[in-house]
């Protein structure tokens, strides 16, 4: 198998979710969702991003799980910003979750380029720290209480906004141009991140917000779980001239493979074969090279292709690539090669 890491999991709630029977649900699964360590390895699926993320309050989460079972056209308003105190302690409990999966052996937290080959090196999974929504951030002073803790990766935002800058809305069709840019505090969120080296994701973010980073951040610009416009136009999808101003940073895309942001007419249908992942792999790699494209799955975020539905099917776009004739070396490197190139650039050795 060729190993994939991966660029986005929402595994970390299910964790809290499991209670006591968290050791259990990581180490053998229970049957449920996208991901556990059985998976994994069944996949090849050898690290990867996990993140924390705050839900919305439970009547916006309603309204949002109705509109992902519909299809196009939708527009949904972005949900009210969530406040540091209500987001915090549920970031400490998920944070907590991937250092007890730490603790069984069979996981490594990777600070650095150097930690994830050592842990792909001892049959770990390599695992990155990282935040979608920087709510539970309160101020600088937090940002590095969070890095000392292993945070390496964070979105300002994730669909909703933050005091640091605005989410982009879950519409079909539409355009990521939807608001303003980052705040003054998003300003000096940025220049922090480039100082401790935390790579910033702009997955989420709304299109001034992205402008606003690819002006002021000194580090590649990643996109960690996204996919392109110009194939299906939804408003989390990055345009051409996003995706241009990517590769002149030396950047890198993540394809995201929720059905929702794949299927050219936004449909959540369920999804077989690999045609239009390829079509979205096809046009990210024309305008990033081979070097700037990756994947970055939402496992236990989203619905999932039937050909991708969990974690053990990973190698089936490895095959998929091979198939469509990426060749050895070009499929290597956008299954893992190219997000550890974007983190040696983004973090030093």
């Amino acid at each position: 198998m060729i190993p994939v890491f991966d660029g986005h999991n929402d595994f970390l709630q299910r964790m809290v979710d499991a209670g006591p029977a968290r050791d259990s649900l990581w180490l053998k699964g229970d049957g449920t969702g996208h991901l556990d360590l059985p998976r994994m390895r069944e996949g090849g699926l050898a690290g990867g991003f996990f993140a924390i993320w705050t839900p919305s309050p439970a009547s916006e989460d309603d309204s949002l799980a109705a509109m992902l079972k519909g299809n196009p056209p939708f527009a949904l308003p972005l949900p009210a910003e969530v406040s540091n105190a209500d987001s915090l302690p549920r970031a400490l409990a998920q944070a907590g979750q991937l250092m007890a999966m730490e603790r069984t052996g069979t996981l490594a937290i990777c600070r650095s380029a150097a930690d994830i080959h050592a842990a792909m090196a001892a049959g770990k999974i390599a695992a990155i720290l990282h935040i979608e929504g920087a709510e539970p951030i309160a101020n600088m002073d937090a940002l590095h209480v969070w890095h000392a803790m292993g945070l390496r990766s964070l979105g300002p935002v994730w669909s909703r906004p933050t005091r640091y800058g605005h989410g982009v809305p879950f519409a079909f069709p539409g355009s990521p141009d939807t608001g303003d840019g980052l705040t003054d505090a998003g300003k000096d969120l940025v220049r922090e991140c480039n100082q401790l080296r935390i790579m910033l994701d702009l997955s989420h973010l709304n299109e001034k917000g992205f402008d606003d980073i690819a002006v002021l951040s000194d580090a590649p610009l990643v996109a960690s779980h996204s996919c392109a416009h110009a194939v299906a136009p939804s408003t989390r999808n990055l345009t051409d001239r996003q995706l241009q101003v990517i590769a002149e940073s030396k950047g890198l895309v993540g394809l995201n493979y929720a059905v929702g942001f794949l299927h050219p007419d936004g449909r959540r249908d369920p999804m077989h074969g690999f045609e239009v992942i390829l079509r979205h792999l096809d046009h990210l790699l024309k305008f990033l090279g081979e070097d700037g494209v990756a994947l970055g799955s939402d496992y236990d975020g989203a619905q999932m292709p039937e050909d991708l539905s969990d974690a053990s099917k990973v190698q089936n776009i490895v095959q998929a690539m091979l198939d469509h004739g990426y060749g050895e070396e070009l499929t290597t490197k956008i299954a893992h090669r190219n997000w550890i190139g974007v983190l040696e650039r983004t973090w030093g050795g």
